[in-house]
């Protein structure tokens, strides 16, 4: 496998990459001298892909709800009856794994023996195993998590509001699938999912730290299993998603100390990837910091009034076919705080927006970026999440540094606008 080399002007961050015959992508990001390395060996595959064509079929296979995060569970069962963990404990590596609404991916950290741990890492994710009988076992343990869920504040603030939001999109639906779904899955259904989107042509891998990237990348191509790639890609079917929202409220009781909210707008402008994704990206989170973070008019008045505490964030999340921003915490009165905002902007509308605070906030979050290169895990992750939405992640400066601040200003028009917001409230029992 030969490995291309690409090296930021502005911030001195290497890069070794390559695509193996098997189509797997593969990025190193060397890290010299630091002493933890992390790699993620990530499929574009997530929660929300129930529905979809494989390369050289013509038929749509549908399958239950919650597939991905039970192959997920599935993966680490072994042929041989071992404990993957315990093979990466032999090696001092700590293993995990996670599914999202659109990737499942596998990863380790290690201060040392990174070859070995990565030698393992690439041996589970290609050996599945599945039975009727572990299959069957699998579903009583998942049945129990998804119930926890059921009762976890949190959780259920955040699904309620995805609810309001869209009527249509599986972004919706929770991803580890209900009991119901759930007790439909056969061990038929997995290996179909894990044909289709384990095909090495539907992944990468991304192992950042103090690492040699010749080594890294022998070792990647010795544990490459025979794996014949798509020559196409994975056609995967969604429903349609009118702009309009489901609903505006919604509110459930549970076990929680106080009222806690998630309020936030639904993004209509999608269906696009890559270098405009990013800079949408980049538009909002400046917006949103300088309507509603910690050094904004509204933070300041919301946390003296004591309508908010610590938890107070924000956040916009973001995909080629789905995207919203979103505002959380506690708080005593989130009708309150959900008045407060969209008064807020309503206010900014006519005022018009601040350039200086523009020109402040667009530090803030180039800083934010530089800090993130910091955390070796944050920045594996970060990295595939982009890669897998066609994001350029040296490209990061270009981009940034081509946001102005009329961009802002017609950002800010179209996104925050009052009929496309919902507030989900989780009320103390």
């Amino acid at each position: 496998m030969e490995l291309k080399y690409k090296k930021s002007s502005i911030t001195g961050e290497e890069m070794y990459y390559g695509e193996h015959s098997s189509g797997l992508d593969v990025y190193i990001i060397p890290k010299k001298d630091y002493s933890k390395t992390y790699a993620i060996f990530g499929t574009k595959y997530g929660s929300v892909d129930s529905k979809f064509v494989v390369p050289g079929e013509s038929e749509l296979t549908e399958v239950p709800d919650g597939i991905a995060h039970y192959l997920e569970h599935k993966m680490f069962d072994q042929p041989d009856g071992s404990n993957v963990f315990d093979k990466f404990a032999k090696y001092g590596g700590n293993a995990n794994a996670f599914t999202s609404f659109n990737i499942t991916a596998y990863l380790f950290s290690a201060t040392e023996n990174v070859e070995e741990n990565l030698e393992t890492l690439m041996d589970y994710v290609q050996s599945p195993y599945f039975t009727a009988e572990s299959v069957q076992k699998e579903q009583g343990i998942i049945g129990q998590e998804i119930r926890m869920y059921d009762d976890n504040g949190n959780w259920k603030v955040f699904f309620n509001f995805l609810n309001c939001l869209y009527k249509n999109n599986p972004v919706k639906k929770e991803i580890a699938g209900t009991v119901e779904s759930i007790s439909h899955i056969t061990s038929e259904y997995l290996y179909k999912c894990y044909n289709t989107f384990y095909n090495l042509s539907n992944m990468s891998i991304v192992v950042i730290g103090d690492v040699d990237a010749m080594k890294i990348s022998k070792v990647i191509e010795n544990g490459v299993k025979k794996n014949e790639p798509f020559s196409e890609e994975i056609k995967k079917v969604y429903p349609d998603e009118p702009k309009a929202i489901a609903k505006n409220y919604s509110e459930k009781s549970l076990s929680v100390s106080m009222p806690l909210f998630m309020m936030g707008f639904k993004d209509v402008d999608t269906g696009f990837d890559g270098d405009r994704l990013l800079k949408k990206n980049i538009e909002v989170n400046i917006l949103l910091k300088m309507l509603f973070g910690k050094s904004s008019k509204l933070y300041k008045d919301l946390y003296e009034k004591g309508l908010i505490n610590n938890s107070f964030g924000i956040e916009y999340t973001m995909q080629p076919y789905y995207a919203y921003s979103s505002i959380e915490g506690e708080s005593s009165d989130p009708r309150a705080v959900y008045d407060a905002v969209i008064n807020e902007i309503e206010r900014v509308k006519k005022e018009g927006l601040s350039q200086e605070d523009f020109e402040r906030i667009k530090k803030v979050i180039w800083g934010e970026y530089i800090r993130m290169q910091n955390d070796v895990e944050n920045y594996a992750v970060t990295f595939i999440q982009y890669l897998f939405m066609g994001i350029d992640y040296f490209n990061y400066y270009d981009i940034y540094n081509s946001v102005t601040f009329d961009d802002i200003k017609k950002r800010f028009e179209e996104h925050f606008i009052k009929e496309r917001s919902a507030l989900s409230v989780i009320n103390p029992v």
